[in-house]
């Protein structure tokens, strides 16, 4: 692995006598980048952290990192040290790595809101972003909402309201309403409604979500 900062021109990733060695994949509102090699997009072959672009040993196109990185996240008040292939998405790492399976994978493609967790009390999609992106922050998942053995406001709407069928959405709703309360924007039932959008229920439990919400307001 190499790591400097290789410059990225015209969306390619050139070496320092620059030849292309990389292609443009994807990026996100967050400022991260990543190249896969010439001959697969799609393989990974560097990502941006830091300011620095990390660079794979491996440009054959494999599809297999040939580096992890090491990265700090705080989550539900506790401190992970991990060291992650940088193609980790924060879904994955909650799921796989920290067994914290209340966020669930619906979609994986950030449609559903299933996998909605906060981020320094901004509400995410986990699966559209990569952990190494949140090295340092706060990251709260639905199991670390309640405090000392007593659920939030908002966990106690959904249980009041019925708030739910399946339940397999519950837990990104349940995230994304607290930090809707949170952001105060929402005051009526059609803009919470507007809000929310982004979380599906299949079962359409939406009114009595609705409801919860404005319960969880109230007392907010």
């Amino acid at each position: 692995m190499e790591r400097s900062r290789v410059g990225a021109r015209d969306k390619a990733l050139v070496d320092k006598s620059g030849k292309q060695v990389g292609v443009y994949a994807r990026t996100n509102d967050a400022g991260a980048f990543a190249w896969g090699t010439l001959r697969n997009p799609r393989a990974l072959l560097a990502i941006q952290v830091d300011g620095f672009i990390m660079i794979s040993d491996d440009e054959i196109g494999s599809g297999t990192a040939a580096f992890s990185v090491p990265v700090n996240l705080t989550v539900n008040g506790t401190r992970h040290a991990l060291a992650l292939d940088p193609r980790t998405t924060l879904l994955d790492v909650l799921r796989e790595h920290l067994d914290l399976t209340g966020t669930k994978k619906g979609c994986d493609q950030g449609q559903c809101g299933a996998c909605t967790v906060l981020i320094d009390g901004r509400r995410v999609n986990s699966c559209l972003t990569f952990a190494v992106m949140h090295d340092g922050a706060q990251i709260t998942t639905v199991e670390g909402l309640a405090k000392d053995g007593t659920l939030h406001p908002v966990q106690q709407a959904f249980i009041d309201h019925d708030a739910f069928q399946c339940g397999y959405c519950t837990p990104g709703q349940i995230c994304s309403a607290v930090a809707l309360i949170a952001e105060g924007r929402a005051r009526t039932a059609e803009e919470i409604r507007e809000l929310m959008s982004g979380n599906i229920c299949r079962c359409g439990a939406y009114t009595n979500i609705v409801a919860a919400i404005q319960q969880a307001m109230g007392r907010s």
